[in-house]
Order: C-alpha cells, then sequence, then structure tokens
C-alpha cells in the first residue's frame, strides 16, 4: 500500500536544482521532493506522497493523522524495515537471518 502521509520538515537545501526536504514521519525520516510546494519551510507539515510533498499541513491535524497510522499498523507497513520487507517479498519467514559467515569454532555445530 502507498499511502500520503504527513510529515514535519526537519532542513531544506536544494540538489541539482532540485528543493530537497529532510522530513519526519512520527520517527521515521525520508528525504522528499519540495518542487510541488516551493515555498514549504523547516517546521511545517506537509502530505507525502511517494517521495513528493503535495499539500501543506497543520500541526494538530498531522499529529492526529500520524497518531491514528500508528495505531493502524499503517505506518510500519509503510516504512517498516526495509530487510525484513525484502524477505517477506521472497519467501522467506522465519528467525533472523542466516550469517554470512559462521563465528570462528561454530562452522562444525
Amino acid at each position: 500500500m502507498c499511502l500520503a502521509v504527513p510529515g514535519r520538515v526537519l532542513g531544506i537545501e536544494e540538489r541539482d536544482g532540485t528543493r530537497m526536504a529532510t522530513v519526519d514521519f512520527g520517527g521515521v525520516v525520508k528525504e522528499v521532493c519540495l518542487e510541488y510546494l516551493p515555498d514549504l519551510r523547516v517546521g511545517e507539515y506537509a502530505i507525502v506522497h511517494v517521495g513528493f510533498a503535495l499539500q501543506r499541513l497543520d500541526e494538530e491535524s498531522a499529529r492526529q493523522t500520524l497518531a491514528l497510522f500508528e495505531n493502524l499498523g499503517l505506518l510500519q507497513e509503510e516504512f517498516g524495515d526495509p530487510w525484513e520487507n525484502a524477505r517477506a517479498e521472497a519467501g522467506l519467514t522465519g528467525g533472523p537471518a542466516p550469517a554470512a559467515h559462521p563465528a570462528e569454532g561454530e562452522a562444525g555445530r
């Protein structure tokens, strides 16, 4: 599922002529393109979808939406551990991923 998630702008910079922001989505920090909201400022909130800030949002609405998404487990679904997600998509379930090289002395166990 791809959600439009509210996030708070932590920092803004220009990269190769494109305005980019570091955005906090309730503890998950991602890079976001600001081309659709060129006047968005640090500290403001925006709805973000597939890496693009689409609409400015007031802080209270953003916090309520993030809390709702968290309660429904949608933030974990959207931003969960990428390694865990890749394992699930590959059909690998169960315990932790096998170590690349067994520790010395454990090879024959």
